[in-house]
C-alpha cells in the first residue's frame, strides 16, 4: 500500500514521542508556527494523487532547527458534505503519527511536529508525508475521491495560509453558536484519542465542542452519516440530572460503558466534582486558583508562567491522559464563547486571569463589564499580585473574599471570647543564674551555672516546690 515511502507506516507507531536531540527538525510548535487545514471541494478543484512543495523540503533545512510549516489537504467526493471538514482534518494527527519517525501534535493553528534523525537518513521527506495522507483517506473513506495536499514552508507563506485557515475556523466554529444543548435529540462521541488516554471520551454537544477544538456537533452528525461504525458516535442523551452542571442520564451510561468502568459521571459544564476528562490534544486549561476563589485560564501558546507558578506544559500533565481532576479541565477555545462556558462554576464571572492574547481573541465573547477586571500577566505574575488587582478593580470574586475573611474574624472573636483568658508573665531581668546539678554517673561532672543575660522568659505555668 504504501510503496515507494523510505519508512515504515502504521498504527503500532502512533504514540511515537521524538525527544530532544532525536529529532532533525521540527515543523511548527511553540518555536516557530504553523497550521492545517482539511476542505470538502467540488470535484474539478481537486487533482487527485498531487502533493505541491512551498519552500524548503527537510534536507533543505539546517538540523536542530525549528521551521514553519502549513498543512493544506482538499478532498473531493459526491457524497461529502462540508460539515465533514473538521473529521478529515482531525484525521491528520492520527495518519501522520502512522509514519515512523515523525512525531504530530495538537490540532488546528497549534500544531507541533518532529522528524527524527534515523527517518531523514532513510530518506523521509515532506513529499512522502503528502502521499501518506492521500492514501489513508481513500483507505479509511469509501466516499473520498480525490485527495490533493500542498505543504508550505516558506515563512510568508505559512503566514498567509495561518491567515486563511484561521478564517475557515472561525466560520466553522460560529455556525453552531445559535444551536443550544437543548434542542439537540442526541450529543455525538470521540474516541480518537482513546490510543493515547484509554479512559478519555470526548463528549460533543451543540454548546460544547471537542477540547481539541476540531470536531464540532455538527462535524460529529456528519462523521456518523458516511462512517456510523467509526470512532464517532452517538450518544443518547436520556434524563437531564442536572441543567445546571450539565449531567446526563445517557452521557454517564455512555462514558461508564467505553471508558470500561474507570468514569461513572460526567459534568459538563463545571470542572469541579466529576469533570470531563482530556486526553492531550485541548487548546486551553481552565484552572481553580483557592487563594481568590477564582478560574484562571492558560492557552498552549502562551509561554510565560501563570499566577499559581506553573506553566502550560506542566498543568497539561495534571489534566491529561483521560483522567478526572477536580479543579484542572482541558477546553476548546470555541467553548468559551459558548453561554454553557463553566456555568455551574460562575462562568465568565468567576475568570480572574488569563493570557493577554487569549483575552483579547476572547474579547466578543467576555461580557464587557468584566473585561477590565480580568487579569492577565501584564497586571498579576504571581498570588499577592492578582488579589491585589482583583480588589482594586472589585472583581465580582472579591465579594466572596471579603465576607470569607470577615466570617474568619469573627470566627476568631468567638474562639476568644469562649477560652480562658490567659495572663502572661514576662520576666525581664539583666542576668539570672541557674545552677545546674549533673546526675551520677561514672565519671566525675562538676556542678555548673547557665547565666541568661538580657533574656526575656514566656511561661504558661509556674510550679514552685518546697523542698
Amino acid at each position: 500500500m504504501f510503496e515507494g515511502i523510505p519508512v515504515d507506516v502504521s498504527p503500532i507507531y502512533e504514540g511515537e514521542r521524538i525527544r530532544k536531540g532525536q529529532y532533525y527538525v521540527e515543523l511548527a510548535g511553540p518555536k516557530s508556527k504553523g497550521a492545517e487545514l482539511a476542505r470538502v471541494l467540488p470535484m474539478e478543484e481537486v487533482e487527485d494523487e498531487k502533493v505541491t512543495i512551498i519552500g524548503p523540503d527537510i534536507d533543505q533545512m539546517e538540523e536542530g532547527k525549528a521551521y514553519p510549516f502549513g498543512l493544506y489537504v482538499k478532498i473531493a467526493g459526491d457524497d461529502l458534505e462540508t460539515d465533514l471538514e473538521g473529521v478529515f482534518e482531525r484525521k491528520i494527527h492520527y495518519y501522520l503519527n502512522y509514519i515512523q519517525g515523525f512525531m504530530h501534535l495538537n490540532s488546528r493553528d497549534l500544531i507541533w511536529c518532529r522528524i527524527s534523525k534515523d527517518s531523514f537518513k532513510k530518506g523521509l521527506r515532506l513529499h512522502h508525508v503528502g502521499k501518506v495522507l492521500i492514501k489513508m483517506y481513500k483507505k479509511e473513506f469509501n466516499a473520498v475521491k480525490k485527495v490533493e495536499v500542498i505543504i508550505y514552508t516558506d515563512p510568508k507563506e505559512v503566514d498567509k495560509f495561518i491567515e486563511e485557515a484561521r478564517s475557515i475556523y472561525e466560520k466553522r466554529d460560529a455556525r453552531l453558536r445559535g444551536l443550544k444543548d437543548e434542542d439537540a435529540d442526541v450529543f455525538y462521541s470521540c474516541l480518537l484519542c482513546q490510543s493515547f488516554a484509554p479512559s478519555h471520551i470526548c463528549v460533543i454537544t451543540p454548546n460544547r465542542p471537542g477540547g481539541c477544538g476540531a470536531v464540532t456537533w455538527l462535524e460529529g452528525r456528519a462523521a456518523v452519516k458516511i462512517d456510523p461504525n467509526g470512532p464517532i458516535g452517538v450518544i443518547e442523551k436520556g434524563k437531564c440530572l442536572d441543567p445546571v452542571k450539565g449531567e446526563y442520564e445517557g452521557v454517564n451510561r455512555y462514558v461508564q460503558e467505553k471508558s470500561g468502568g474507570k468514569i461513572q459521571r460526567v459534568f459538563l459544564y463545571s470542572l469541579f466534582d466529576n469533570p470531563h476528562t482530556s486526553c492531550g490534544c485541548f487548546e486551553a486549561i481552565a484552572f481553580y486558583i483557592p487563594e481568590v476563589d477564582g478560574i484562571g485560564i492558560v492557552h498552549r501558546e502562551f509561554k510565560g508562567m501563570t499566577p499559581i507558578g506553573l506553566p502550560f506544559s506542566t498543568l497539561a500533565g495534571q489534566v491529561g491522559g483521560g483522567v478526572q481532576s477536580n479543579g484542572f479541565l482541558g477546553i476548546a477555545i470555541e467553548y468559551m464563547r459558548s453561554p454553557k462556558f463553566l456555568q455551574a462554576d460562575g462562568g465568565w464571572y468567576r475568570v480572574v486571569w488569563m493570557p493577554k492574547a487569549l483575552k483579547e481573541r476572547l474579547k466578543a465573547a467576555i461580557p464587557s463589564e468584566l473585561y477590565e477586571k480580568i487579569a492577565t500577566e501584564e497586571d498579576a505574575k504571581d498570588l499577592d499580585s492578582l488579589k491585589k488587582y482583583l480588589y482594586e478593580k472589585q472583581h465580582p470574586v472579591v465579594k466572596k473574599l471579603k465576607e470569607k475573611e470577615s466570617k474568619e474574624v469573627t470566627e476568631e472573636k468567638k474562639e476568644e471570647k469562649v477560652q480562658e483568658p490567659q495572663k502572661e508573665v514576662i520576666q525581664q531581668v539583666q542576668q539570672i543564674p541557674v545552677t545546674m546539678q549533673a546526675q551520677p554517673s561514672t565519671q566525675i561532672v562538676p556542678n555548673f551555672t547557665i547565666i541568661l543575660k538580657n533574656a526575656k522568659i514566656y511561661a504558661e505555668k509556674i510550679i514552685i516546690k518546697k523542698k
